[in-house]
């Protein structure tokens, strides 16, 4: 009996014991998981930081995109369609005038300001139609409406009255009248037959030419079985040229086929 007080001493000394190990391992254990509690996030924060370098990337990619788009949208430069016959005539007959007369200025270069085209139109005052199939003619020629001319005064002994059509006519410039001269020296003249130059002497004095035509199917825009009658008609070269040396030199540099001085001209 004397004995019992000291064995439960005893078992409680070694429940000690057994419970220091415990208790310095859970304390162990604590820190542990502390610290991987603690790394745990730091893993964590350059996974979070990785989607936000990401999402930035695109967004830097997106701005250059935004800026090259502008220089898409541009709209091409506008290409002008300028005829044979005035391209050939800036690139090469500018430079010879201006060496052959001695032009100071570039603007003192002649060139052709217009074509007029006429059909006088007598038989009008007889035949109704005579007008309407004229004036499609020259339309076809020319690729313009033409004017009717009227009588300025009456005629008694002309059987004319005041405001009768007597005739119709158009006026080329520009694109139309350069386009209508290379036609007219490159295609319609050739047509002409037993052709051998047209004459060097047909000007005013002021450098502008004029010439006749005996009909109209020697234009190839005209059929020859839609013709109802032959008309003639009177092409007229108006150039800012001074004097009719300079108009010539300038209407044969532009392919106007001239005679020789020595030749014959065949009437057209």
């Amino acid at each position: 009996m004397a004995n019992a007080p000291d064995s439960n001493k005893e078992e409680q000394v070694v429940e000690a014991k057994a419970s220091k190990p415990a208790a310095k391992k859970a304390a162990a254990e604590k820190p542990a998981a502390k610290k991987a509690a603690a790394k745990k996030p730091a893993a964590k924060k350059p996974a979070a930081k990785k989607p936000a370098a990401s999402k930035a990337a695109p967004k830097a990619a997106a701005k250059p995109a935004a800026k090259k788009a502008p220089a898409k949208a541009k709209k091409p430069a506008v290409v002008v369609d300028v005829p044979r016959m005035k391209q050939m005539y800036r690139d090469n007959v500018v430079e010879v005038l201006t060496r052959e007369f001695g032009y100071k200025n570039p603007m003192q270069v002649p060139q052709i300001e217009k074509i007029k085209l006429n059909i006088g139109l007598g038989e009008a005052l007889d035949s109704n139609s005579a007008v309407g199939s004229a004036v499609g003619d020259l339309q076809k020629i020319t690729g313009q409406k033409p004017t009717e001319n009227r009588a300025k005064v009456s005629i008694a002994n002309f059987k004319l009255r005041e405001g009768s059509v007597i005739g119709t006519s158009v006026t080329l410039r520009g694109t139309r009248m350069w386009q209508f001269y290379d036609r007219f020296v490159n295609i319609t003249l050739p047509r002409v037959r037993d052709f051998r130059g047209i004459s060097r002497t047909a000007f005013d004095g002021r450098g502008n030419y004029s010439l006749g035509m005996r009909d109209q199917s020697t234009f190839p825009e005209i059929d020859y079985n839609e013709i109802d009658r032959m008309r003639g008609m009177q092409i007229t070269f108006v150039t800012t040229a001074r004097t009719d040396e300079e108009g010539r030199r300038l209407l044969e540099l532009l392919g106007m086929p001239f005679a020789r001085v020595d030749e014959p001209v065949g009437a057209l």
